[in-house]
């Protein structure tokens, strides 16, 4: 399910308080990798307990699923693993330099899957009540 949708979130914790970051990764090896800069995400998850949540559904009206990764993230800085990462299709949606790439490996993977519920038809229609 997590090869269907390009973009996820980090989740960790800075300087003691919890963070969430969008990111786009690639699944490489049952890790997921994916690159960043030297700022504040690099930072709190080297070598961290994380936890990444990604969700999407299937066909329209069918089924909504969501999986969530705990484990720990590491900079990937030796050379021939790093040249292997360089195939993947991760490309920054953001401007500036995302030279660190980053792998997240699971300890644990939950995840589910439901068909959502019929909305009533004021909900539908995009006019809701608070009545």
């Amino acid at each position: 399910m997590l090869r269907r949708v390009p973009v996820g979130r980090l989740a960790l914790c800075v300087q003691g308080v919890p963070e969430i970051f969008p990111i786009n990764f690639a699944i490489d090896h049952g890790t997921i990798v994916f690159r960043t800069s030297e700022g504040t995400k690099a930072r709190a998850a080297e070598k961290a307990t994380v936890a990444f949540e990604a969700d999407g559904t299937s066909l329209p009206g069918g089924e909504v699923w969501s999986v969530v990764v705990k484990g720990h993230a590491s900079t990937i800085d030796r050379t021939p693993e790093l040249m292997e990462t360089m195939h993947l299709p991760l490309h920054p949606w953001e401007g500036g330099r995302k030279d660190r790439f980053m792998r997240l490996v699971p300890e644990t993977i939950s995840g589910r899957a439901f068909t959502p519920a019929r909305q009533p038809a004021h909900l539908r229609a995009g006019r809701a009540s608070d009545e």
